[in-house]
């Protein structure tokens, strides 16, 4: 329990940011699963449309600060390569 006025207005602040933050990872990694799962599947042009919003959503994470911008290049760099690497 917060002892003070500010202590208490910092555990609500946290409590609403953790909550954003929980939403944001989540939407992103749903979907990145949903690029990986039509990689599997083998269809380029499902892949093709979800590239770019995928790519999207790891910026936005990135300006939010929900991921690390090393790790949001990693994530793109993989994702984009394993797209190429798919038959035409």
């Amino acid at each position: 329990m917060p002892n003070h006025k500010s202590a208490a207005k910092r555990a609500r602040q946290n409590e609403k940011r953790r909550a954003r933050n929980r939403s944001l990872r989540s939407a992103l990694r749903t979907q990145i699963k949903k690029f990986r799962a039509a990689l599997a599947s083998g269809n380029k042009e499902l892949c093709l449309q979800l590239l770019n919003p995928t790519i999207s959503k790891i910026d936005k994470a990135v300006n939010k600060g929900i991921l690390h911008k090393n790790t949001a290049a990693r994530y793109k760099s993989r994702l984009t390569t394993q797209l190429n690497k798919l038959a035409p």
